[in-house]
C-alpha cells in the first residue's frame, strides 16, 4: 500500500514560509511617532520639575495631562508595535480633549491671565514649549494622520470630562488642606477660594466645563466631518505591496 501523496510532497523550509497576511502589521512609522508622542509628553513634566516651572510643579493641569498623554501614548506605541488594535475611542478622543484643552487654555486664556504664568524671565522657554505647544500638536497629529474618523461619539463627553472634574477636586481638596497663606495654595488665579470663595471658584469652574464640554462636542463634529487620512495611506500600501503568492489554477 503506497503512502497517501501528501506524505511524498517535500516540506517547505522555514524561510519559505509566506507570513500569514490576515495577521498582526507593525506599523513603524505610526509606532515611531506615537513613541515620540510619549517621550515628548514625558519630558515636558521632567524638564518642568528640574528647572522648577511654576511652582508647585505637579500640581499644575498642564503637568498632570502631559503625563496621561505620555501613559496613553507609551501604551498606544506598544499596542501599534504588536499589531494589535488602536486605542479605544472613548480614552483616544479624551486624550485628543486633555491635549486641546493644554493648548487653547495656554495660548487663549493663561497667557493673558494677569499673574499667570510666571513673568518671561522667570519661565523655562523649553519646558512651556514641549507643555503647552508640541505635546498638544503632536497628539492632533496622530489623531489627524493615524487615527480613522467617524469613531469619536457625543456620549463619551462626560468620560472624557472626568479628568478636569477630578482636579478641580484634586485643587480644593489640597487647598483646604493646606494653611491660609501657603504659596500656591490655588494654582490658578480662577480657582482661589480665598478670594472668589467656594461659590465663585465653583460658578467659574461649571462655566470651563461647559466651555469644556463644548469643544468636545466640536472634536467630535470635526471627527465625522474630516478625510478618512489613515486609510488613505494604509489603501496605498497595499497597493504598492507586492502581491502574496497564491497557488496556481
Amino acid at each position: 500500500m503506497t503512502a497517501p501523496r501528501t506524505a511524498l510532497l517535500p516540506r517547505p523550509r522555514a524561510a519559505e514560509v509566506l507570513p500569514d497576511p490576515t495577521g498582526p502589521r507593525r506599523r513603524p512609522w505610526a509606532t515611531a511617532l506615537r513613541a515620540a508622542a510619549c517621550g515628548v509628553g514625558a519630558a515636558g513634566p521632567v524638564i518642568a520639575q528640574v528647572t522648577g516651572y511654576a511652582p508647585p510643579t505637579l500640581i499644575r493641569f498642564t503637568v498632570l495631562a502631559n503625563l496621561l498623554i505620555a501613559g496613553a501614548f507609551g501604551w498606544s506605541a506598544v499596542r501599534t508595535w504588536r499589531g494589535g488594535p488602536p486605542l479605544p475611542p472613548r480614552l483616544s478622543g479624551g486624550v485628543l480633549l486633555l491635549a486641546a484643552i493644554t493648548g487653547l487654555m495656554y495660548h487663549l486664556v493663561l497667557v493673558n491671565y494677569g499673574g499667570n504664568p510666571p513673568p518671561q524671565t522667570d519661565r523655562p522657554i523649553t519646558a512651556t514649549l514641549l507643555l503647552h505647544t508640541v505635546t498638544p500638536l503632536t497628539v492632533a497629529a496622530d489623531w489627524l494622520l493615524l487615527t480613522a474618523p467617524r469613531t469619536l461619539r457625543l456620549a463619551h463627553i462626560p468620560l472624557w470630562l472626568t479628568a478636569p472634574a477630578a482636579y478641580l477636586a484634586l485643587t480644593l481638596t489640597r487647598g483646604a488642606l493646606l494653611s491660609p497663606g501657603t504659596p500656591a495654595r490655588y494654582p490658578y488665579p480662577f480657582l482661589d477660594v480665598d478670594t472668589y470663595g467656594y461659590a465663585g471658584t465653583l460658578t467659574q469652574s461649571l462655566a470651563l466645563g461647559l466651555l469644556f464640554a463644548a469643544l468636545g462636542v466640536l472634536i467630535t463634529a470635526v471627527d465625522h466631518l474630516r478625510p478618512n487620512v489613515a486609510g488613505w495611506f494604509q489603501h496605498r500600501r497595499n497597493r504598492i505591496s507586492p502581491p502574496a503568492a497564491g497557488g496556481l489554477k
